[in-house]
């Protein structure tokens, strides 16, 4: 056997399918999570309190610049 490699074929391919069974279990893992993650509606669902209370900020926000982008341009306070 070359470079010193005392394995048996057998050991080998079994050392081979243990490692596609383990790969097999990270990546089902790893798609579960990238489901969970890209999944905006949950998320949405799932911080609704936190979601309003940015929209509203940001509604806030854009409303007052729009007024007082609006003042600056007519030269109305």
């Amino acid at each position: 056997m070359a470079n010193g490699d005392t394995r048996s074929p057998e050991l080998i391919r079994a050392q081979i399918e243990e490692t596609r069974r383990e790969l097999a279990v990270g990546v089902n893992d790893l798609r579960g999570k990238v489901k969970e993650l890209t999944d905006w509606r949950g998320q949405l669902v799932r911080n609704k309190k936190s979601a309003l209370i940015g929209a509203a900020v940001a509604g806030f926000v854009i409303g007052g610049g729009v007024v007082a982008t609006i003042s600056l341009i007519t030269g109305r306070r």
